[in-house]
């Protein structure tokens, strides 16, 4: 039989024993190719460790090339790091950072009276060939000697301050130059954070490169605050002497200079003392940086600056930043052909004075003993105006806004958003849960008394703050935290509230602003979207170009007015049993709740009645823990005592869902007092108007909104009888 694969055919057509003799070629290339390479390569490498074997180093010149080595490569690692870093201070530059030249703003407060201005006509800013001679030289020799020698660091600057620091025991000099102080007025916050050390470094880099020496100089001037709410040098002399910058004497530009360093200590209309002995020290600067003689400044030593009487009454400064920013983004994103206005606010300067008194107060008398630096509170009505705002202790201290900048951990007091979105969901206040251990993702949060009081219901586990509850609510009910994100981000709330399992119990940060915002949403029912800073924007010919009257609606509904209203119910038992009881109010319901962050950070109380929302807050710049001060002390105390003030002489309203409580008609006509912590009775707010000459005035006006406009004929009769 004849074999079929003879000459090598397999039945198909194909060859098999050429086929494996292709592959094998293949096979036998790949190897030898590789064996190749490996072996030139190594030549290779040989060849190159013999060569550099002429620059090989020994002795103590090793020692050299190896810190060589090691420089060169922390310095490679050093450059990305400081391009990381650098990233975020190119967001500050993103947008047109020259936008607040273009707006020169007068703000009048809700009544009609100026109480403020804010940015720089082009037409009235003083160029720098203008500017006396001495008066820049002082700046500069107070502030930055070697301004034209550095490129917005100056080491050197930084060594003798500190040397002179160390010499002196205390901050006697800083080391920051006019391009870093420029860099944070323009773009920063004076928030004291490495952060914000290190944007300031790389934005004051930024603008030596962008800028002439004389442009950020000037810029200086014209942005710095000076005291008295005023900004810049040009509007500090109209202010404390009243005249031109152009005019001002050595004595006086000494007096200004003085100022950049400590605005509020030194401002001549409240310590003149002060003023000029920083004025005199000015001068001795100036003679020892080269810029003066002791013969030239003499004679300013002799007769220091006077300054015109002046009313020490404080503008709202950090209502008026706030607003500002507030007035520019409105005016930009409605493209209104005019930057030069007048703004009625909805500032309210009793309530602000009331407001700052009781931070001042409470500062004052119990802020060592609680190891407590600072504080911040934001008021607004119901309709969601703004009536007070404290950014912090002192502006002139640091502008830096406490109440709209700072993001402090809002602890217990971010539970009613928890139970806001757990109502939303069908819970009611009188459903009970388990107050007990619980655990989620490896977390087991313990109560402040660490102990477990069994099955509560959600009224009484949020009047007395059980930490474990929300917990459960966010696990079991709402699957998750991002329906209590949702439900944030739906009242108002700009902070970044991290969707973390942690965030129901307050560990995200929030503004004091932000808190408010999302409180008045429980005050309104379940309406969001209230909060403003202005009524109207009117032109410099007088044409209304805004009026918050003709805006349309008046806030957006989130929650339901069942839920509202039933945690309104829960939340009115906090100051009348529950951790809040120092918030309590004599004259009418509060509703609220107190916040105390880990390690005793912060500590906030929010609350509201039918009449107006307030968030307090209390802590310490530097994070730092206060001494165990919680938010049913300070804080509560502080909202009581601007409440109590703002209530006093006007019509009540109750919360949605509250009712409101009955006054005895012997109490109808008193004035509601407060007591101190010595027990003294005082009333709160001064009644100007007794209470039936209040109703009367108030009757009278609504007898004058509801009549009819008169007519021809009316108007015939009326002159008629005038004549």
């Amino acid at each position: 039989m004849e074999n079929p694969f003879k000459n090598g055919d397999d039945g198909d057509g194909a060859k098999p024993l050429k086929k494996s003799s292709f592959l094998l070629e293949i096979d036998a290339w790949i190897d030898s190719s590789l064996y190749e390479s490996r072996f030139a390569a190594g030549q290779a490498w040989e060849e190159i460790v013999i060569f550099f074997r002429r620059f090989r180093a020994r002795g103590i010149k090793r020692f050299f090339v190896e810190i060589m080595s090691e420089g060169a490569t922390l310095g490679a690692g050093g450059l990305v790091v400081l391009l990381a870093l650098a990233l975020p201070a190119s967001d500050e530059i993103a947008g047109n950072w020259r936008d607040q030249e273009d707006f020169a703003v007068t703000f009048l407060d809700r009544y009609g009276r100026e109480i403020g201005k804010r940015g720089i006509l082009h037409t009235d800013a003083v160029p720098m060939s203008e500017l006396p001679d001495h008066l820049v030289k002082a700046v500069l020799a107070t502030e930055d000697r070697r301004f034209f020698d550095h490129y917005g660091l100056d080491f050197v600057g930084l060594a003798r301050a500190m040397t002179e620091n160390v010499r002196a025991n205390s901050v006697v000099q800083g080391g920051s130059t006019i391009s870093q102080q420029l860099a944070k007025n323009l773009f920063l916050s004076n928030e004291r954070t490495l952060d914000r050390k290190v944007k300031e470094a790389f934005l004051s880099l930024w603008l030596e490169a962008n800028l002439t020496k004389e442009e950020i100089l000037k810029l200086y001037l014209d942005r710095a605050y000076m005291g008295g709410g005023t900004f810049g040098v040009a509007a500090a002399s109209e202010f404390y002497f009243g005249k031109n910058v152009r005019d001002v004497s050595l004595a006086e530009s000494a007096m200004l200079a003085g100022l950049f360093k400590a605005p509020a200590k030194y401002a001549p209309h409240i310590n003149l003392p002060a003023a000029r002995a920083r004025a005199n020290e000015v001068l001795t600067n100036m003679v020892q940086g080269d810029f003066m003689t002791e013969g030239q400044v003499v004679g300013a030593r002799l007769e220091p600056a006077d300054v015109v009487l002046r009313d020490t009454t404080d503008s709202p400064d950090y209502f008026l930043d706030w607003a500002f920013g507030e007035v520019k983004k409105f005016v930009l994103e409605n493209r209104l052909r005019t930057r030069s206005i007048t703004v009625r606010t909805t500032i309210d300067t009793d309530l602000q004075r009331a407001s700052e008194e009781a931070v001042q107060f409470f500062l004052r008398q119990n802020g060592k003993e609680y190891n407590v630096s600072e504080s911040a509170v934001v008021m607004m009505e119901n309709s969601g105006a703004v009536r007070a705002m404290v950014g912090g202790r002192d502006y002139g201290e640091s502008q830096f806004n406490r109440a709209t900048d700072a993001e402090r951990q809002a602890g217990s007091s971010f539970k009613p958003y928890v139970y806001a979105a757990a109502l939303e969901h069908g819970l009611s206040p009188d459903d009970v849960v388990r107050d007990g251990p619980v655990t989620w993702r490896g977390w087991s949060p313990q109560n402040y008394n660490r102990q477990f009081s069994g099955n509560v219901t959600l009224a009484t586990a949020l009047a007395k703050s059980i930490n474990t509850v929300p917990v459960l609510l966010a696990r079991d009910y709402l699957r998750g935290t991002e329906p209590i994100v949702e439900l944030t981000h739906a009242m108002g709330i700009t902070s970044p509230i991290i969707s973390h399992h942690t965030m129901v119990l307050g560990t995200s940060g929030m503004t004091v602003l932000d808190q408010a915002t999302g409180y008045l949403t429980f005050a309104t029912g379940g309406l969001a979207g209230r909060r403003h800073a202005f009524t109207q924007i009117i032109s410099a010919s007088g044409e209304v170009l805004y009026d918050r009257r003709n805006s349309g609606p008046d806030g957006t509904r989130v929650m339901s007015q069942a839920s509202a209203e039933a945690l309104n119910r829960m939340l009115a038992n906090v100051p009348a049993w529950g951790t809040g009881r120092r918030a309590a109010l004599t004259m009418t319901t509060a509703a609220g709740k107190t916040g105390t962050t880990q390690s005793y950070r912060d500590a906030w109380f929010v609350g509201y009645t039918g009449n107006f929302t307030a968030a307090v807050w209390y802590g310490n710049d530097n994070y730092t823990p206060t001494n165990r001060l919680t938010g049913g002390r300070l804080p509560a105390m502080t909202w009581q005592r601007i409440m109590s003030y703002a209530h006093n002489g006007i019509e009540l309203t109750s919360i949605p869902g509250v009712a409101q409580p009955e006054i005895p008609a012997e109490d109808a006509d008193v004035v509601a007092e407060a007591v101190d912590e010595n027990g003294t009775s005082r009333p709160d707010r001064p009644r100007t108007l007794s209470r039936p000459m209040t109703r009367f005035l108030q009757d009278l006006r609504e007898d004058f909104e509801n009549a009819e406009p008169l007519g021809t004929s009316d108007l015939t009769v009326a002159r008629a009888h005038k004549r």
